[in-house]
């Protein structure tokens, strides 16, 4: 049986995260959405950790279970260091398949770092130093490099970054199989490297709080076990590893480049124009995600490897609602109205893919409806993030059904 799978999120105890991710409200949230299996997120924290342990009860091997929702032992660290006379910044994701070996990596890192600092610590370990303790301590245990793209912090970052996996890992490059794309970047930018055709993209949301939970996800067809999820990863089986589920990159906060200072947004080919210069104050431009795939490629667009797992783009269903009724996100009336719609028609990711339109105008407001419709056939308009500015998005409404009532119908 497919299901949906969210590898990593954040706990209260990361820097800007809401105080409501804790494991009740991540389950709940989780069941909400529709998501079957959840990252722990922070495992390196020692007060999450003990929250962990109270809370999550062994499943099946490396899973754990809290309300029906299950749990797969996740952190994310920021290696922060100098290689090769540059300063490079590194965010990766680590998998664990169970509490003993968490407190291993615990105790291995802690020289490093201080890992009570924030729940995403900073570790001054070159990310293959990191790799290779990891593996010493348990040959199960797996590195993630997390949000490839992002210009400040990942593995290909135009300002600390890399240009290569091997530069990054080297001898060691061959024990990552899994790479998280991010939310500035989807699978069809990645497909122009043919250095990442072996590798399995994956996409989670790096959620800070329960709403933003699977904006990104993973559906998979294997059994719900450490081992299986792994392997499934590690040889790129199209049969278990399904699909990923992505925001429309343009939405992503780094997807073009710019100088969110100066409210300066442009495309490669504008940047190149400028000398990679803000026009307004003469500083240099953040180079974006779409700009460093342009650079790292060696393909041109449009084209699809034999071993691509495919990906659908939604928008979460909130912004679908606040979108159609012409409301702020954050309004009371738009998250009435969201969980409204969940309590008459099921999870949000089976509202946002798998149930018919037909049913969906029997349960909920036309023009929420059409919306849906509408982001299901991509008919969207999006200005482009940049800079660490979240992308704007628009339902194209062109087309649209006149009679459709602006205002929220009682059901």
């Amino acid at each position: 049986m497919p299901f949906i799978a969210d590898f990593h999120i954040h706990s209260k105890y990361s820097r800007a995260t809401s105080r409501e991710m804790d494991i009740p409200n991540i389950a709940r949230f989780a069941k909400l959405k529709g998501i079957s299996l959840i990252g722990t997120g922070d495992f390196t924290h020692f007060q999450w950790l003990v929250e962990l342990k109270k809370y999550l009860k062994p499943k099946s091997r490396g899973i754990f279970e809290c309300e029906g929702v299950n749990f797969i032992l996740t952190s994310e660290v920021s290696s922060i260091y100098t290689k090769n006379g540059k300063l490079r910044k590194i965010h990766n994701i680590i998998l664990a398949p169970d509490f003993i070996t968490v407190e291993k990596i615990n105790s291995g890192l802690s020289p490093y770092g201080k890992l009570d600092s924030d729940g995403r610590p900073i570790l001054k370990l070159d990310a293959k130093d990191l790799l290779k303790l990891l593996l010493n301590i348990s040959p199960e245990c797996v590195l993630i490099p997390a949000h490839i793209w992002t210009p400040h912090f990942s593995l290909f970052g135009s300002e600390s970054g890399f240009d290569t996996i091997e530069e990054c890992f080297g001898d060691l490059a061959k024990h990552i199989f899994a790479m998280e794309t991010g939310l500035s970047s989807d699978p069809s930018m990645n497909w122009r490297l043919s250095a990442l055709d072996r590798i399995t993209l994956i996409s989670d949301s790096d959620a800070h709080s329960p709403k933003n939970m699977g904006r990104e996800a993973n559906m998979l067809d294997c059994a719900i076990d450490y081992s299986e999820i792994v392997t499934a990863m590690k040889t790129k089986d199209k049969t278990k590893f399904l699909s990923t589920i992505e925001f429309f990159p343009e939405e992503g906060k780094y997807h073009f480049d710019g100088h969110r200072e100066c409210k300066v947004r442009f495309s490669p080919k504008e940047t190149m124009a400028h000398n990679k210069l803000c026009p307004v104050c003469g500083k240099k431009l953040t180079i974006g995600v779409m700009h460093r795939v342009e650079v790292l490629s060696d393909r041109e667009e449009n084209i699809t490897p034999p071993s691509a797992i495919p990906f659908k783009n939604i928008i979460p269903l909130e912004e679908i609602i606040a979108e159609s009724l012409g409301l702020s996100r954050n309004s009371i009336t738009v998250e009435k109205e969201y969980f409204s719609v969940l309590s008459r028609l099921g999870t949000e990711f089976d509202i946002l893919m798998n149930i018919p339109e037909d049913e969906l105008k029997k349960k909920t407001h036309p023009r929420v409806v059409e919306g849906i419709t509408k982001t299901r056939r991509g008919e969207v308009k999006i200005n482009p993030g940049y800079d660490g500015v979240y992308g704007e998005i628009e339902i194209d409404w062109n087309n649209t059904n006149k009679n459709a009532e602006t205002q929220i119908a009682l059901f």
